[in-house]
């Protein structure tokens, strides 16, 4: 057997302590190591996976299209580029509006940023971000970023201005009520930008629902969010990287709000080509885009709009519609929800349970639920969280957790009876495990 080991560098941790089995092949919601273990998918491997592993309508997609052009740059014209671009106009509402094609997230964002300065006039403009949000790994994406793995990046050369997140369980204004805590929440980034001028602020960019941070905000938080910056003339930027393509129960997270929720430009990746072939997007409202169309658009990506992920982007979206998986996503998202509550009616150690409304939810673990002592201090990883891992990994179910968070978003195509399954292992070792 092959090992990684020694050979190559993996993100997001010690590259002495890294040690994992090779994973050779997946189907659905399942995947399979060189030793033939299999694993249930509860994460979607990094939230990503929205269609499941190896989906049939987006391999004849892409051998389709490797057969026909694997490339051409964003100078000439490609088919499925230009399709692809349509088809999120339409799904998203934005008609009228563009799209720019990245190669993942973290340049979308970047590009949203830059397209919103060069639209508003405000080519220093300052960017509104919030603590436990994440929005990439590259320089700037990590100064936006609230993220407790880059504490030391320049946020004034990248010209952040920090605000608090809608994190109602422990509500930084000190409030009792979801819907209060959301609205404080607002009224201080609306004093932010107010404090700044809003003519020196460029974008408020915001996860309408956060991955791995665990912020799944109250529900009036994002309209009054849209509010408040369309009141001010700034624009918004809705990073659904982790939250679209039916992983909030909608196409895009920030339409559970319809019209009164629609940002100014949003950044999409993962679900976009169910991780099948690394894509991401900017797409732009047409007041935005027609901003642009007479000045030179000083960015450039060899593989922006790469014809190979665009068509896999394509039969993504196809397969989204056919196979009903926006509204699965809502049914299997109530059965998850509810089997979550009732572990957090016989288990102490889980101190509040977070929906999205589809399939993705955090279980938040705590010492004390009176106190809301979390279980390990933000963001370390408790010893009895390492084994509850490594004891579903052994029982055939992969979880993923960060801190004292359970992170819940399993592919949309998994069956209720391998969620049921997963589920019940979760409930089994919140009961064998020493939480203390």
């Amino acid at each position: 057997m092959i090992s990684e080991s020694s050979s190559v560098l993996h993100s997001w941790c010690v590259q002495a302590d890294w040690n994992a089995p090779s994973i050779v092949g997946g189907e659905g919601a399942r995947f399979w190591d060189e030793s033939g273990h299999v694993y249930l998918d509860m994460s979607s491997l990094a939230e990503c996976m929205n269609l499941g592993h190896q989906h049939p309508r987006l391999i004849r997609a892409i051998q389709e299209q490797a057969q026909t052009l694997c490339f051409v740059n964003s100078s000439w014209g490609a088919r499925s580029r230009a399709e692809l671009a349509e088809r999120l106009l339409e799904v998203s509402g934005f008609e009228g509006g563009r799209v720019f094609f990245t190669l993942g997230g973290a340049d979308a964002n970047e590009n949203a940023v830059k397209f919103a300065r060069q639209a508003s006039g405000r080519s220093q403009g300052k960017v509104v971000a919030r603590d436990r949000s994440y929005h990439g790994a590259s320089y700037a994406t990590m100064a936006w970023s609230g993220d407790s793995r880059n504490p030391s990046q320049n946020e004034e050369a990248f010209g952040v201005l920090r605000v608090p997140p809608p994190y109602a369980y422990r509500c930084p204004y000190g409030t009792v009520s979801d819907k209060e805590c959301a609205d404080r929440n607002v009224a201080h980034i609306g004093a932010i930008i107010d404090q700044a001028g809003a003519d020196h602020v460029a974008a408020v960019l915001m996860e309408p629902n956060a991955g791995t941070n665990g912020i799944i905000a109250p529900d009036n938080f994002w309209p009054g969010l849209r509010e408040a910056t369309r009141q001010r003339g700034v624009y918004l930027i809705a990073d659904e990287v982790m939250s679209g393509f039916g992983r909030c129960g909608e196409w895009f997270a920030w339409a559970a709000h319809g019209e009164a929720g629609r940002p100014d430009l949003m950044t999409l990746a993962k679900g976009l080509t169910g991780a099948h072939i690394p894509l991401g997007a900017v797409v732009l409202a047409n007041h935005v885009a027609v901003k642009l169309e007479h000045s030179m658009l000083n960015t450039g990506l060899t593989y922006c709009g790469h014809p190979l992920a665009c068509a896999a982007g394509v039969a993504a979206i196809a397969a989204y519609r056919d196979e009903k998986l926006i509204e699965r996503s809502r049914a299997l998202g109530t059965v998850m929800l509810r089997r979550l509550q009732a572990m957090q009616e016989r288990h102490a150690v889980i101190g509040d349970v977070r929906s999205a409304k589809g399939l993705f939810a955090i279980v938040e673990l705590v010492k004390n639920r009176d106190s809301r002592e979390p279980l390990s201090p933000w963001p370390t990883v408790h010893p009895s969280m390492a084994r509850f891992v490594s004891m579903a990994r052994e029982r055939g179910v992969s979880f993923a957790v960060r801190g004292n968070l359970i992170i819940l978003a399993p592919p949309l195509v998994i069956g209720e009876n391998e969620l049921e399954r997963a589920l019940d292992t979760m409930n089994a070792l919140m009961g064998e495990l020493d939480w203390q």
